[in-house]
């Protein structure tokens, strides 16, 4: 099963499980996930081929739903689901195939369409990193830098570098990621709808979510409502976490 990072203890509110997105891990949402326990337990989980959770050759989202469904089925009962990019679209394919298992739904920056976002460039300048003369994160940082110009691109990957190892090593499984790309990126066919209440929360400045996907968001989604939260990013929860926060809690609250 995927790791597991659990905060907080049950409450009134039906438990909520977050998942990251490609080259994410549980950790990166601790902050969120530890202001949202207040209302209940809240599980981060590690999706396959990052974090400290298993390594496959496949990496479908038929695959990852039926990971999450694994851990919901292991509580005990349904839980809200918040999905960020590649596990958005994991936690939309959960709630089209297992909708029993899913309660409300919120959608970060990501709709059921292929896209064209390649992070083969990510991967390729991962695999490019000395990792066997690294002395700390800074000189990871630097050697990254040659190929990412973004530092928030850089800090945000550096946070799956495991320094402590030996030698040093990512946390992520590049081979099948890179293999997987085109299933990453894309979204398969499918004729299931789900009926339950999902919320589409897109950055403001992202162009992940455009008015060209509401079609195929509401055939799927025929209960989706759409937001924005101005100013941020593709990475809206990082950018905005507390607007963000704040976004979630009122949604699944409303349940």
């Amino acid at each position: 099963m995927l790791n597991l990072l659990r905060h907080g203890e049950p409450r009134d509110a039906r438990a909520l499980l977050i998942v990251h997105g490609l080259f994410g891990s549980a950790r990166n949402w601790g902050a969120i996930a530890r202001r949202l326990s207040d209302r209940g337990t809240v599980i981060c989980v590690d999706m396959r081929n990052h974090g400290e959770s298993f390594w496959s050759d496949q990496h479908s989202y038929a695959d990852l739903a039926a990971d999450l469904a694994q851990v919901i089925e292991a509580e005990g009962a349904p839980m809200d689901v918040l999905g960020h990019s590649m596990g958005g679209k994991a936690a939309m394919m959960l709630a089209l195939t297992r909708p029993d298992l899913v309660g409300r739904l919120l959608v970060a920056d990501i709709a059921p369409v292929a896209y064209t976002h390649s992070q083969a460039h990510l991967i390729a300048a991962m695999r490019a990193l000395p990792l066997d003369a690294l002395e700390s994160r800074g000189a990871a940082d630097a050697a990254l830098s040659a190929q990412i110009d973004d530092p928030g691109v850089r800090a945000f990957l550096l946070q799956s570098l495991d320094l402590r190892s030996d030698p040093p090593r990512w946390r992520l499984n590049l081979d099948t990621l890179e293999a997987e790309m085109p299933r990453i990126i894309g979204w398969p066919e499918v004729s299931l709808s789900h009926d339950g209440p999902t919320l589409f929360l897109s950055g403001g400045r992202s162009d992940y979510v455009l008015p060209d996907h509401r079609a195929k968001i509401r055939a799927l989604f025929p209960q989706a409502r759409l937001a924005k939260l101005p100013g941020a990013g593709h990475w809206l929860h990082a950018e905005a976490p507390r607007p963000f926060e704040a976004s979630a809690r009122m949604w699944f609250d409303a349940g």
